[in-house]
């Protein structure tokens, strides 16, 4: 990773607005309940990279934007988009664990525990004050845009492509969870699932807000988000491989997560086309599934030819992003976080 993309990513101006956010609510209600949700909303944001504002403040400063104070309340808002986005999703998969740390649901389902409760009543708790948390993440992220600073123009436009981007990332999630039900999707549509889950408010979204804040030229909009659709889905496609082949302590998540839920990753749609896929099939989604299974499964995708594939596909499509902005003049920029993102996704999350 070059120094610039380094710097970028741990001296991220999100950090300074969401101090600001964390403070301001703190101060809504004084009461048990609502110090400890509010507090383990606050340590789910404090993890990972910053990578979707260094992004798009990289970018912003790269187009000519000068309004450092609006751009960290931007900043902010995309990274509590990510949080409420991420504390849901887990809720979705079931995880508890984050970042190598209990999140949310896992928090408040340990402490139901604590107090004498069963598995199935704990963990209700759990998921309940998690999508609580992931509710005022969400509308933390609109109410910072909104007040942002910019221009009113400026803030309806962005305001336009932060609800194209719920709605599509929505439809998304849903996408995956059918898919992971029916097992019958092909590799085409897993792609476009994950375009639709991850790629839109990772990628295409801070690359539009930085072009529409920095008032850059209308034909910045359809490079970078031609540009973002191809990174996006290429960082997908190497977590979907971490999940799968990474070490638990180094993504910080169950190594078997993927296989309990039966994810349909393109990576999986790919072995249903192979002649191993009657020894992978009764894996996905079992109710028990132990590391050593876990292995198994690891190798047979390795003998099928789909991680190579998936592999390839990630490669191919880093290199058609870098060629899609090849005529831009901030070209090389966006050179440097392709392969910062698409050399190890997890270590950005």
């Amino acid at each position: 990773m070059t120094a610039f993309v380094r710097e970028t990513m741990t001296s991220s101006p999100a950090d300074a607005a969401l101090e600001r956010f964390f403070a301001a609510g703190a101060q809504n209600l004084d009461t048990p309940e609502h110090r400890e949700l509010w507090s383990a909303l606050s340590a789910a944001a404090s993890g990972g990279k910053r990578l979707r504002p260094a992004i798009f403040h990289s970018v912003y400063l790269a187009l000519g934007g000068q309004q450092s104070a609006v751009a960290a309340e931007v900043a902010g808002a995309i990274e509590l988009l990510h949080t409420a986005l991420v504390i849901h999703d887990d809720v979705i998969d079931g995880d508890t664990v984050r970042r190598g740390s209990l999140n949310v649901s896992g928090t408040f389902a340990d402490r139901a525990r604590e107090r004498g409760h069963g598995a199935a009543r704990a963990g209700h708790y759990g998921d309940t004050a998690a999508i609580l948390a992931g509710d005022l993440a969400l509308t933390g992220a609109v109410r910072t845009l909104a007040l942002c600073g910019a221009a009113p123009a400026t803030v309806a436009h962005m305001l336009d492509l932060l609800d194209h981007a719920l709605h599509l990332t929505a439809v998304g999630e849903l996408i995956d969870v059918r898919l992971s039900m029916d097992g019958d999707a092909d590799v085409t549509a897993a792609i476009a699932m994950e375009h639709q889950k991850t790629a839109v408010y990772s990628f295409e979204l801070p690359l539009r807000l930085a072009a529409v804040l920095a008032g850059a030229d209308s034909q910045y909009e359809p490079a970078l988000a031609t540009f973002a659709r191809l990174l996006g889905v290429a960082y997908q496609l190497r977590d979907d491989l971490e999940g799968m082949f990474g070490d638990e302590q180094r993504i910080g998540k169950s190594a078997l997560s993927d296989l309990r839920e039966g994810k349909c990753t393109p990576l999986i749609a790919h072995a249903r086309t192979t002649d191993r896929w009657p020894q992978i099939h009764p894996h996905l989604a079992a109710e028990h599934i132990d590391h050593e299974t876990a292995e198994r499964v690891r190798l047979l995708l390795e003998q099928c030819g789909s991680r190579a594939y998936v592999e390839e596909l990630a490669s191919s499509l880093a290199d058609q992003a870098r060629q899609s902005v090849a005529h831009l003049p901030i070209a090389g920029l966006l050179h440097e976080w392709v392969w910062a993102v698409t050399a190890d996704a997890q270590v950005l999350r």
